[in-house]
C-alpha cells in the first residue's frame, strides 16, 4: 500500500499536491451476473470464497485509513438451486453478511414474478413484481433503478428500498451510486412481469442523476450499470483495441460529459473489462463471481476530488491463501448462509434422473450445438407442434457434465421456471422470424422439426424451410411452433415483428421445460452421446459463411 501511494503521489503536480492533505484511497470492489453463485465451484468462483478477497482488503484500507465499497451490477440471484428455492433470498442474506453498499436492479430480478411458486401473476391481485420488491425489502442496502420507468407516472419506479441512486459518505468523502440498466432489459425480462415499465435512456438518465448528485455534494461519482461490453486484453487501461468499441457500455460513456462520471462498474454481458473511456473507467467481471472488478480511487480529503485511480483486470476468484498481504478467510456468517441454502438444495440436487451421459453434451458457438439439439429436440417431443424453437446460446446456461446425469446439472443448464407453449405462425411469418434470425450470428434461434436454407443474391434474401417429411413449408401454409412461455412472451424479440397485437393467447398451466426434459431423457433411457445430436452431416441452418448485413427478405 505504502508504494502503490508513492507511485500515485508521485504523478500530482506539484500545485496539485501541496493542497492535497492525508490523501484516502477508497477501494471500490464489483461484482455482476452472480446468478445465484453461493459456493464454489470445482475450486473457484462463488460468494462464499469472494468474501475472503473482501475481507482481506478491508483490512487493508482499515490500518491505511482508507474505505472499501462493494457494488453489484445485476443478475443477482437467477441461476442456482441454493437462490431460487428460496427466490433469491439466500442471496440477499449473503449480500448483507458481506456488506454490499449498493445494487444495480437487472433483467433477471424480474424472473420470479409473484411472491410464491409461480412464475408469472394468475391473477389481477397478484403483483408481477412482487419477489423483487421483497428481496428489497429484505436488504440492508439499497437496489438501484434510476431508468426504470413507471409508465403511470412518467418517472422512476418508487418501490420500497428501489431507488434512482444513493449518497453515502465515507472517510469524509461524499459519494454517489446511480443504478442503471440495458436498453434491452425488458426483452430479456418475463413479459408478464415488466407490465407498465419501460426504460429511459442510460446516457440521459446518469448525466440528469449525475449532476444532482453533484449538487447534493458528492465529489465522486459510480454508476452500476447493468449494461455491458467485452475486452479481450488487459495489460493497459488506455488501450481499447481489443475491446467491442460499438457495446453498449462504451458508448454510454463515450455519451457523457469528461469529468462527471469517475467509474461505471458494468455487467449483463459476462464479459470482462478494465478500460478507461472518455476518462471514465470501466470495469466489468465474468459471471458467477468467477473474477470480480476492482477500482482504488486516491481522493484528497480536502477536497473530495479523484486526484488518481487504478483499475485492475478482473480478478480470478480462486483458492488462494493471501491478497493484499492479507490472509484470505472466507467469512463465517457467509459460510453458514451458503451451508444452510445447500443443505435445503442437496435434497433434489443429487437425484439421479437415470440416464448415463457417455460424453459431456456442450453448449458451442453454434446453435447447433449437442445441447441445443437436445433441448429443442426434448420440446419437440413433449408438445403437439410441428417444429420447436429456442434461443440455447442465452437461454441454457451450463453443459451437462458426463457420467450419471443428476437433477442438478439438469436445472443449472435451464434455471429459468419456463413453460412450454405451442404458438402458430403462417409460414410467411416463420420466414419472417428466420430472416431476422439469420443476422444473429451464433445467437440465432435453434429448431428442431426442419431445415431452413438462406442464400442472398444483390442483398435480396431467400429463405427455403422444410418440414422433416421433406414439406416444403409455403406463405400460407400454418405452422404450429413450440417454445418457452420467455419467448413467447416476447423474450429476445425473436417474435416480435409478427406478434400480434394483444400478445399470443397461451395456455401456460403444465409442467416447466426442465421437467419436460428430464421425462423425454428418461423416456429414452439408457445411455446418451454427443454424437447423437450433432447435425453435420445434415444441419438445421444452412447459410453463407458470410452473410450482408444489408441482406433482406424479398
Amino acid at each position: 500500500m505504502i508504494r502503490y501511494l508513492t507511485i500515485l503521489l508521485a504523478v500530482c503536480s506539484l500545485a496539485a499536491c501541496a493542497t492535497t492533505s492525508s490523501p484516502v484511497v477508497i477501494t471500490v470492489i464489483g461484482t455482476n451476473d452472480v446468478h445465484g453463485a453461493l459456493l464454489s465451484k470445482d475450486g473457484a468462483g462463488g460468494l462464499n470464497a469472494l468474501s475472503g478477497y473482501v475481507n482481506a482488503v478491508r483490512e487493508a484500507r482499515s490500518d491505511d485509513g482508507g474505505a472499501v465499497l462493494l457494488i453489484d451490477a445485476g443478475d443477482m440471484w437467477q441461476g442456482t438451486l441454493e437462490s431460487n428455492l428460496s427466490e433469491g433470498a439466500s442471496l440477499v442474506e449473503a449480500y448483507n453478511a458481506l456488506g454490499y453498499t449498493a445494487a444495480a436492479v437487472g433483467n433477471h430480478e424480474f424472473d420470479f414474478g409473484p411472491v410464491g411458486p409461480s412464475p408469472i401473476p394468475k391473477s389481477a391481485e397478484e403483483d408481477p413484481r412482487g419477489a423483487l420488491k421483497q428481496r428489497a425489502i429484505e436488504a440492508k442496502f439499497p437496489f438501484l433503478a434510476a431508468n426504470l420507468i413507471d409508465q403511470s407516472t412518467g418517472k422512476a419506479v418508487d418501490w420500497p428500498n428501489i431507488q434512482p441512486s444513493v449518497l453515502i459518505k465515507v472517510e469524509g468523502i461524499k459519494v454517489g451510486i446511480i443504478g442503471v440498466m440495458t436498453k434491452n432489459a425488458l426483452s430479456n425480462a418475463i413479459a408478464a412481469n415488466t407490465t407498465g415499465l419501460s426504460v429511459a435512456p442510460l446516457a440521459e438518465t446518469i448525466e440528469t442523476e449525475a449532476r444532482a448528485l453533484r449538487e447534493s455534494g458528492a465529489t465522486v461519482i459510480i454508476v452500476s450499470a447493468h449494461a455491458g461490453g467485452g475486452c479481450k486484453e488487459f495489460e493497459d487501461p488506455l488501450d481499447t483495441s481489443s475491446c467491442y468499441q460499438e457495446s453498449e457500455i462504451f458508448t454510454v460513456a463515450n455519451s457523457l460529459p469528461t469529468g462527471l462520471v469517475d467509474h461505471i462498474f458494468a455487467g449483463h454481458t459476462h464479459a470482462g473489462i478494465a478500460h478507461i473511456v472518455n476518462d471514465i473507467s470501466i470495469s466489468e467481471a465474468y459471471n458467477s463471481v468467477r473474477s470480480f472488478s476492482r477500482v482504488d480511487l486516491l481522493v484528497d480529503s480536502k477536497t473530495g476530488l479523484r486526484i488518481q485511480r487504478q483499475v485492475y483486470p478482473p480478478t480470478p476468484v480462486t483458492d488462494v491463501s493471501s491478497y493484499e498481504g492479507r490472509p484470505v478467510t472466507p467469512d463465517a456468517r457467509l459460510m453458514a448462509i451458503a451451508a444452510t441454502a445447500a443443505a435445503l438444495a442437496d435434497g433434489v440436487k443429487h437425484e439421479e434422473v437415470g440416464i448415463y451421459l457417455e460424453t459431456p453434451i456442450e453448449r458451442t458457438t453454434s446453435p447447433e450445438s449437442p445441447l441445443g439439439n437436445l433441448y429443442t429436440d426434448a420440446l419437440l417431443a413433449s408438445a403437439d407442434a410441428d417444429i420447436s424453437m429456442h434461443r440455447t446460446n442465452t437461454s441454457v446456461r451450463a453443459d451437462l457434465p458426463a457420467g450419471e446425469l443428476k437433477f442438478g446439472s439438469v436445472y443449472e443448464m435451464d434455471p429459468f421456471d419456463n413453460q412450454i407453449a405451442v404458438i402458430e405462425l403462417s409460414g410467411a411469418e416463420l420466414r419472417q422470424v428466420i430472416s431476422e434470425q439469420a443476422h444473429q450470428g451464433r445467437f440465432r434461434v435453434n429448431f428442431s422439426g426442419m431445415n431452413v436454407r438462406v442464400t442472398c443474391t444483390n442483398r435480396n434474401m431467400a429463405i427455403d424451410m422444410q418440414l422433416m417429411n421433406g414439406q416444403e413449408i409455403e406463405d400460407q401454409q400454418l405452422v404450429s411452433i413450440a417454445v418457452v412461455n420467455y419467448l413467447a412472451l416476447g423474450g429476445d424479440r425473436v417474435f416480435s415483428s409478427v406478434m400480434p397485437a394483444g400478445g399470443y393467447d397461451l395456455q401456460l398451466d403444465g409442467p416447466l421445460s426442465r421437467d419436460l426434459v428430464i421425462a423425454w431423457l428418461q423416456q429414452r433411457g439408457g445411455s446418451i452421446n454427443a454424437s447423437d445430436f450433432s447435425t453435420d452431416d445434415n444441419p438445421k441452418w444452412t447459410m453463407p459463411d458470410s452473410l450482408d448485413k444489408e441482406c433482406r427478405l424479398n
